[in-house]
């Protein structure tokens, strides 16, 4: 009943917001992106300073209305410094961290001072979940904030919310901004399934493997050729006055792996947690490997590169761009 009495007027409190602050990349904070309103600590020194004032009024006490008068003025001061405190300080998007579906991904923040020292600046998503940090004149903070990814595809997130209460806690001084962020969110890979990978290639393909260069079998001597490795010099043949030789290996070169959408079985985003826990496995065997979805075709690759161009694919399957 509660939240349901409260839910209309926060709908238009962020209708409004969104129209005062719009999206931004970066943002300089001004008058008009910045709302100050008094702690619960202010409002209790301000009823601490209305007593005074009446006690002073009751004895016509001269000291008694001094001490009022100077602890409102000393108010009044905080409050300008409180609001100086973020005036001037520009705030930057710099970047976020894929993550998984169900794991915690990271937002870069720039701030950025041209003139003044911030002190105790408060960063987060939550008004009960803040980073402290202080920014120095004419210098920059790097922050990252962690926000769980809740499901793939890409994952704006929400507003900023930067205040301060600086220097004596009477007054907040606050902003929310949209810093027009999005994280890349993978789809959550399922490990406890096996998935039968196909080989490209024909049954006899697969029975004669064909030898490469490698490190697992000795296959004889070489003319040394500028490039080869000193490890690999036979020693005793130059010794032997041989000239330089260089020792030779292979290994065995598989079938070539292939991820098939089509093979799996299950609805979209089963088919897509297989597909992204089968990529994390053969990506670390640096195995060249191809992922089919439909109307897409990536590989055959392998290294780090071709991994996260599988996750994206797979992270965007059916997605819109944002």
């Amino acid at each position: 009943m509660r939240e349901t009495f409260f839910k209309l007027p926060r709908q238009w409190f962020a209708a409004w917001l969104a129209r005062r602050l719009p999206p931004v990349q970066s943002i300089r904070l001004q008058q008009q992106h910045i709302f100050i309103v008094p702690t619960r600590t202010g409002i209790a020194y301000a009823a601490a300073l209305l007593l005074m004032l009446l006690v002073a009024i009751n004895y016509q006490n001269s000291l008694a209305y001094a001490l009022t008068f100077l602890l409102a003025s000393l108010g009044l001061l905080t409050m300008f410094h409180t609001w100086r405190n973020l005036a001037g300080l520009t705030l930057s998007a710099a970047g976020s961290s894929p993550c998984f579906a169900g794991e915690y991904g990271n937002y870069r923040l720039r701030l950025h001072s041209a003139k003044n020292a911030y002190q105790a600046i408060a960063v987060g998503w939550h008004a009960k979940q803040l980073t402290l940090v202080d920014v120095e004149q004419q210098s920059e903070q790097l922050l990252e904030l962690s926000l769980l990814g809740k499901q793939r595809g890409w994952q704006h997130a929400p507003r900023l919310r930067i205040e301060t209460r600086f220097p004596l806690g009477l007054f907040v001084a606050w902003s929310q901004i949209d810093l027009a962020q999005s994280i890349l969110v993978y789809p959550q890979p399922l490990h406890d399934v096996d998935l039968l990978v196909s080989g490209q290639g024909d049954e006899n393909d697969a029975e004669q493997a064909s030898p490469s260069a490698g490190v697992d079998d000795y296959q004889g001597l070489a003319a040394w050729q500028e490039g080869d490795s000193l490890r690999r010099i036979h020693w005793k043949a130059w010794s032997k006055g041989q000239g330089l030789l260089v020792k030779q290996f292979t290994e065995q070169q598989g079938q070539q792996q292939v991820l098939d959408f089509t093979q799996v079985p299950g609805d979209l985003e089963f088919r897509l947690s297989v597909l992204c826990a089968q990529v994390l496995k053969i990506s670390q065997t640096d195995q060249p490997y191809s992922l089919l979805l439909p109307h897409q075709e990536l590989g055959p690759d392998s290294g780090v590169e071709h991994r996260q161009r599988c996750l994206r694919a797979l992270a965007l399957y059916g997605v819109e761009q944002p």
